[in-house]
């Protein structure tokens, strides 16, 4: 691996992506989870799809594209779940299967031999750019200076809106600037793992964390750390195996997961025996 990175800079940006993608969605998996917004966030990346066909078909950055329809498809979430009712549920699932044909119906619109999607479907960090990269940073620090700075009315939000709104706590620019940032992180989480698996990244870091914690700045010091990990073990298996990055990646959050619920659920046993 540390021949690769000296050797490789396609190695060298993609473990760099690795790090600043663990940072990011260790964070951002928190609010995500502690908001109930994981099928919300997999109906964004979904959506999001539509906006990579259309950058396509436009000539322009398919990234740009899926930030627009991302964020788009988040305001209109978010706004639909402030009133409530069970159709929350069915205009989440029509986004996300609206965002799949849109992309596909574009893509089917250009001119000549199509795109390989792949990338964007599954992910594939060793096509990481520098240009990818700096975005990726831009993000992951606007991401800690947003928790930094504003940890206290975050937290507030996240355990009690209400009571927040109550105090006089601007509730909804709160709302609408963590949709964004979930928005914003699911766009460069596609190069990572892709749209079919970033519901992944953006849950089981933050769902490792509650085992451990339940200090909220806490969790997200570990959640981080956690996804930091899966990034960059999946890297380094998926490079010697050969097999995709980001099923990889994946596949090693989910069986450390499945390893520390298993630790507890035995160590709790052993505490009531004892």
């Amino acid at each position: 691996m540390i021949d690769a990175i000296l050797n490789y800079e396609f190695m060298q940006n993609a473990l760099i992506a690795s790090l600043l993608a663990g940072i990011l969605s260790g964070i951002v998996s928190i609010i995500t989870v502690e908001k109930k917004l994981t099928m919300m966030s997999g109906g964004i990346a979904h959506t999001a799809y539509g906006g990579v066909g259309l950058g396509y078909l436009l000539g322009i950055e398919p990234l740009i594209g899926a930030a627009v329809f991302s964020v788009g498809a988040s305001f209109g979430i978010g706004y639909l779940r402030k009133r409530g009712g069970a159709s929350v549920d069915i205009i989440i699932s029509m986004l996300w299967a609206l965002g799949m044909a849109a992309g596909v119906a574009f893509i089917a619109l250009m001119p000549g031999y199509p795109p390989d999607l792949n990338s964007y479907l599954f992910g594939n960090i060793l096509t990481t750019t520098k240009v990818d990269i700096i975005t990726m940073a831009l993000l992951t620090a606007l991401a800690v200076l947003l928790v930094i700075v504003f940890f206290g009315d975050i937290r507030a939000y996240l355990f009690d809106e209400s009571f927040s709104a109550i105090n006089g706590l601007y509730v909804r620019v709160i709302e609408y600037s963590l949709l964004v940032l979930i928005s914003l992180s699911v766009v460069v989480l596609l190069r990572v793992v892709g749209i079919v698996l970033v519901i992944a990244l953006l849950s089981i870091p933050a769902a490792c964390s509650a085992l451990l914690s339940q200090n909220l700045r806490n969790r997200m010091i570990i959640s981080s750390t956690f996804s930091t990990l899966f990034c960059v073990v999946g890297l380094t298996l998926s490079f010697y195996a050969d097999i995709p990055s980001g099923a990889t990646i994946i596949f090693v959050a989910s069986l450390v997961y499945l390893a520390l619920l298993a630790y507890k659920s035995i160590s709790e046993k052993i505490i009531k025996r004892d």
